[in-house]
């Protein structure tokens, strides 16, 4: 079985892929929020200053991860090229223009996940692959991927 796949990325693919992989960036808007009620709170009970630079530090953790997702992607030289890929039996295979190339057997990926947005596919070390929905062909190919991943790597995590 043979899937091809080929997208533009989107910083909005870092992000999940951030948001999947690194607890901070994941627990960033759950910090921002509790800061965030914690600031009103202390506006209500009258102490001005300490409410306002709480609610300022809520807004400023809570832009942090998009706004860092979006700078990154924006400096990267190759994160904004369109990519091209196949899995089939023996290993995936992607490749960004002749810019780069890379081939992961499936027992380099130790785990992946499936978000709303698509596919995040770790590695032995700190890398991360971010495989959109959005790649894919149609929804059987999104299947395929999905079988081959859970035939090779694992279920989900």
């Amino acid at each position: 079985m043979t899937v091809d796949f080929g997208w533009s990325p989107r910083p909005a693919d870092w992000s999940d892929a951030l948001r999947t992989s690194v607890p901070l960036y994941r627990l960033a808007p759950w910090f921002a929020a509790a800061l965030g009620v914690l600031g009103v709170v202390v506006l209500v009970l009258g102490m001005t200053w300490a409410g306002v630079f709480g609610l300022v530090l809520a807004v400023v953790i809570g832009g942090l991860v998009p706004v860092g997702a979006a700078v990154n992607f924006h400096n990267h030289p190759l994160a904004a090229k369109a990519v091209t890929g196949t899995a089939d039996d023996h290993s995936l295979r992607m490749s960004v223009g002749e810019a780069a190339r890379s081939e992961l057997r499936w027992a380099e990926l130790p785990g992946w996940a499936e978000t709303a947005r698509g596919f995040v596919l770790r590695t032995g070390t700190a890398a991360v692959y971010a495989v959109p929905h959005r790649a894919f062909a149609d929804d059987d190919a999104v299947a395929r991927f999905r079988s081959l991943l859970v035939a090779h790597v694992g279920p989900a995590a």
